[in-house]
């Protein structure tokens, strides 16, 4: 079976979707591993990397995607006047993080194409499917960066100093939302000696943040978890969010950095912070919107760009991993392999496991009935 590996087209993306330490056990599994000239570099990966690792360098995308039986990539197919990978795609399978509910046009084109395709970021939340969680390893080199980012426009240091010439006091930090990402953010700010506080509408939160270090700040509403059955936040009453609002304008205003990771899946990021504690902040103040791609939780935010809005900075982030690409796209490359394993009998793969709960819920177009 033959695996081929595309350069990743979209700008801001310098991740590759496979990395040649885990091609060795590709090949175990029974692939032939195709690897497009430079794809890796990006991510400081070279062509001598892959071949030196079992793959075989493809200079053409035409001629890489003719071979392929399965397509593997981090970003959905891409599509302008010279290069039109949904052309390119059939009779194969594509796993990918797609994003279908936000790239409809995208989602549309490929259901008329005969090939069968994974969206990563379908994965369910069970326990043997944690080696696989693709959101769940990208957040994590998210919330690390985003701390970093942060540090960098914040015009203060961040840990307390003493020095013959006075004291400098601790920046203070505040996350909102305590998922991966949000913990990986608090993990950060503390090692880099912030004064850390954490909200999160979920109770069940509050001993992972304690025991980081940080104070968890919470709205106090009896008998609601503010969780779902799958462990996401919920939409919250509209009391629960009168609440939250006076609890937040109160934090955020005698914070320096907030952090915000907030999402319901599903639907649009919640509004969590107004303008109006934008302007109630420190000036010098940084937020870095985490939520940016999918509307944001600042009402100021912009996905993309730096807003400064009064001496404060609002900063809608581009796909922080990217900027940390030899890793993330390492932890991307683990995710794939044991996804692919998950199918394997006796160690080597044949065809995905279409009676497996990973499986059945990754497959979101499932067109292509046999391989080639």
């Amino acid at each position: 079976m033959k695996l081929v590996v595309p350069t990743e087209l979209y700008e801001n993306e310098s991740r590759v979707s496979i990395t040649p330490d885990i091609i060795p056990s590709l090949i175990k599994m029974g692939f032939k591993v195709f690897v497009q000239s430079n794809a890796g570099l990006g991510s400081s990966y070279t062509d001598e990397d892959y071949k030196k690792s079992g793959a075989v360098i493809s200079f053409k995308l035409n001629d890489l995607y003719s071979k392929a039986d399965l397509v593997v990539k981090v970003q959905r197919p891409f599509k302008q006047k010279k290069t039109d990978e949904f052309k390119l795609l059939n009779n194969c399978s594509l796993i990918t993080l797609l994003y279908e509910q936000k790239f409809k046009n995208e989602f549309s084109s490929l259901k008329k194409l005969n090939i069968n395709v994974f969206a990563l970021e379908k994965m369910p939340r069970i326990s043997r499917a944690q080696s696989m969680d693709v959101l769940s390893s990208q957040s994590n080199l998210s919330g690390y960066k985003a701390v970093i980012d942060a540090a960098s426009l914040f015009n203060k240091a961040f840990p307390l100093m003493m020095t013959s010439a006075g004291t400098v006091a601790p920046a203070k930090v505040l996350v909102i939302g305590a998922g991966v990402a949000g913990l990986q953010a608090i993990a950060t700010a503390k090692r880099l000696g912030a004064v850390v506080s954490s909200f999160d509408v979920r109770a069940s939160t509050k001993e992972q943040v304690e025991s980081l270090g940080a104070k968890f700040v919470q709205v106090e509403e009896k008998g609601d978890s503010g969780e779902t059955s799958a462990g996401y936040a919920k939409e919250m009453s509209a009391s629960y969010k009168k609440k939250q609002a006076k609890l937040l304008e109160d934090s955020i205003a005698k914070t320096d950095i907030v952090i915000t990771t907030a999402l319901i899946p599903g639907k649009p990021a919640p509004k969590l912070i107004t303008k109006k504690m934008v302007e109630l902040m420190k000036v010098g103040s940084v937020i870095i919107d985490l939520a940016s791609e999918f509307g944001g939780n600042c009402e100021l935010t912009k996905h993309g760009e730096i807003v400064n809005h009064k001496s404060k900075k609002i900063v809608g982030p581009k796909n922080l991993p990217s900027t940390v690409s030899q890793d993330s796209s390492r932890l991307f490359a683990k995710n794939v392999i044991n996804f692919l394993m998950n199918s394997c009998e006796s160690g080597k793969f044949e065809d995905f496991n279409w009676d497996d709960e990973v499986v059945k819920e990754t497959c979101v177009i499932h067109n292509l009935k046999k391989g080639k």
